[in-house]
């Protein structure tokens, strides 16, 4: 691994442990040459399946559109950025999980809401307002009066 600081190739693991639930490896990294210490995170390559779009096309899984539409969604809510990573992550897992090479963007919607509606019930509303496109305010209602009281 290169150093950061002065692009040595040597540097030396000082220690390692498991991080993000056992999904990923925390290094503690130590440049030989300017004895900097820097840190890195190994995580297994895996490859999540296409997304089929409403329209037919089939795009590429987006983890940043992913992570992006759920901020959109949890903006100025009070959410840990740790519990919005926690939730990208389990949205990986069950898309993995299925097996398939493809995923319809209906059930990678479905994924998001049920992760939404378990952090903030407020950004679920949002996000399921845009996803669902409401035509009218009794469609609306009734999804709200079907959330679970806390």
């Amino acid at each position: 691994m290169r150093c950061p600081f002065c692009a040595t190739q040597d540097t030396r693991v000082i220690d390692s442990r498991l991080a993000s639930d056992g999904d990923q490896v925390r290094r503690r990294r130590e440049c030989s040459s300017c004895k900097e210490r820097f840190t890195t995170y190994e995580v297994a390559e895996l490859t999540l399946p296409k997304i089929i779009k409403r329209d037919g096309a089939r795009e590429s899984f987006d983890e940043k559109k992913l992570r992006s539409g759920m901020h959109r969604a949890l903006e100025k809510r009070p959410v840990k950025s740790e519990d919005i990573e926690a939730a990208v992550s389990r949205i990986k897992k069950a898309m993995t999980a299925t097996g398939d090479r493809e995923i319809q963007a209906d059930d990678l919607g479905e994924l998001v809401m049920k992760e939404l509606s378990s952090l903030d019930h407020v950004a679920f509303v949002r996000f399921a307002s845009v996803y669902r496109s409401f035509q009218d305010v009794k469609e609306f209602t009734k999804m709200i009066e079907n959330l679970p009281k806390k």
